[in-house]
């Protein structure tokens, strides 16, 4: 499995940027793919998942409203279109995929990276205030 994710750059705030991840090697009909980021010093996070099944979608509660996830089956290709940045979206990105549709939370309803295998190299995504 492989994943690449290209996009990622410099922002000033209230702008935008699209992320894209193609990946390879597994079933992309039967996958669920996801975005996280890290900024330095802290935790990994969930942003935003799809899953092919049902084109469901996860959003975290920071970005909800200003990020969009979408696929193009095609391309095995999945994007995060990325509006009004904010200087704490400021990370780098990562896209994680796992070889099953379901989009897997933790009890507190944030997405679950345990049961992400599969991680590219990721993206930085600065914005600047």
């Amino acid at each position: 499995v492989q994943l690449v994710e290209s996009g990622g750059g410099l922002v000033q705030a209230g702008g935008s940027l699209r992320l894209s991840c193609v990946a390879s090697g597994f079933p992309f009909d039967d996958y669920a793919i996801a975005w996280f980021r890290q900024a330095p010093g802290r935790e990994r996070e969930g942003v935003s998942c799809i899953s092919s099944k049902d084109d469901g979608t996860y959003y975290a509660a920071s970005v909800k409203g200003r990020f969009t996830i979408s696929s193009d089956n095609a391309k095995n290709t999945v994007y995060l279109q990325m509006n009004n940045l904010k200087p704490e979206d400021t990370a780098v990105y990562y896209c994680a995929a796992r070889t099953d549709w379901g989009i897997p939370l933790t009890s507190m309803g944030s997405l679950d990276i345990r049961h992400f295998t599969s991680w590219g190299q990721g993206t930085q995504v600065t914005v600047s205030s």
